[in-house]
């Protein structure tokens, strides 16, 4: 790839390595430090459901060992690298005999499909509002109506799905109110099931895109504003270009590359920001995931899906870092 060498491009995957152990080592570290005992929980919450359990702590000392948790913190420690090396995150404590494979097998679909196509829309629809607000050349018309999209930007965007949820699913009853597709359908392939997946996105998706829309219109304005009077745009203007094509491959594309960092690490890190939107939705993704394995105690859900979360982030940066050469080609990390 033009403008990288390999010194770099061992540094940086040096670096990624690095960071993906790092992170994982605190997600061991963090759970533990909670008061409490999972499997004293996961036990009192039979307790509470059927009643007295006889011989309870027996009963605990063998989930314990069970889960390895009767084991020293290194062992543990040991056990859990390993386990991650080969990609398997065990057996969920609030679910057994249910893998966490299993568990975020069929959340991140969901999440993938909804949440990262509601990022890409908003990323898309508040760059191009925002170039086209400190573009000189727009139509005074459109300037006026522009400064409108981001009137929702100081709301979170939770908030702003129970706005939805009240106006769109409870007054006018346009949309359900939540969960990713009608009880009793049959998931599929299909037309139907597919239309049923999206009148439910629908809101979730609309609650993340009107919330961060402002956000990257801003951003956009301001790095826009920092390109004008370039030398480059005076010479596409000299060389008689058409507005439309100086705007986007001379303006935005210089202005755009802190956006598509920030998106790539918007995508990374998309499941930690939609923990309280697939909450309120009843969303059958990785946020509602992580939600549940936080209220329960539930150390592998949790290391389970925030490894993912630290996969996908340390994923994306790199990628980026590598793709800057290609974005603009006054980036190189050749040595001069």
């Amino acid at each position: 790839m033009r403008g990288l060498t390999t010194r770099y491009l061992l540094s940086r995957l040096g670096m990624y390595l690095f960071t993906i152990w790092f992170s994982a080592t605190l997600m061991f570290i963090i759970p533990r430090l909670a008061p409490g005992d999972p499997i004293a929980a996961m036990v009192s919450r039979l307790s509470a459901q059927a009643g007295f359990i006889e011989g309870s702590d027996r009963m605990i000392a063998a989930w314990r060992a069970r889960f390895g948790l009767d084991a020293p913190l290194p062992v543990q420690y040991v056990r859990y690298l390993r386990s991650l090396l080969t990609f398997d995150l065990g057996y969920s404590l609030s679910r057994f005999p249910v893998e966490v494979q299993e568990m975020v097998a069929r959340a991140l679909p969901w999440t993938i499909g909804l949440l990262s196509v509601a990022t890409v829309i908003s990323f898309a629809l508040g760059s191009l509002v925002g170039a086209l607000l400190a573009w000189r050349r727009t139509p005074s018309l459109l300037r006026l109506l522009l400064p409108l999209t981001m009137l929702f930007t100081s709301i979170p965007f939770y908030i702003l799905g129970i706005c939805l949820i009240y106006v769109f699913a409870f007054e006018l009853r346009w949309f359900p109110i939540g969960g990713g597709y009608d009880l009793g359908l049959r998931p599929g392939l299909s037309w139907s099931f597919l239309a049923n997946v999206l009148h439910h996105g629908t809101l979730p998706a609309l609650s993340i895109v009107v919330a961060n829309m402002g956000f990257w219109a801003l951003g956009m304005r301001g790095m826009m504003i920092t390109v004008e009077g370039e030398d480059y745009l005076t010479l596409a203007w000299a060389k008689g270009l058409s507005p439309w094509r100086v705007f986007l491959h001379y303006a935005v594309r210089n202005a755009i590359l802190p956006q598509v960092t920030a998106l790539g690490l918007g995508l990374g890190g998309i499941v930690a920001g939609s923990v309280l939107v697939e909450y309120i939705f009843a969303y059958p993704g990785m946020g509602y995931l992580l939600y549940q394995g936080i209220t329960n105690a539930d150390y592998t859900v949790i290391q389970g899906v925030v490894f993912i979360l630290i996969l996908a982030t340390a994923t994306a940066v790199l990628l980026l870092d590598l793709l800057y050469p290609l974005l603009d080609p006054r980036i190189t990390y050749e040595r001069r």
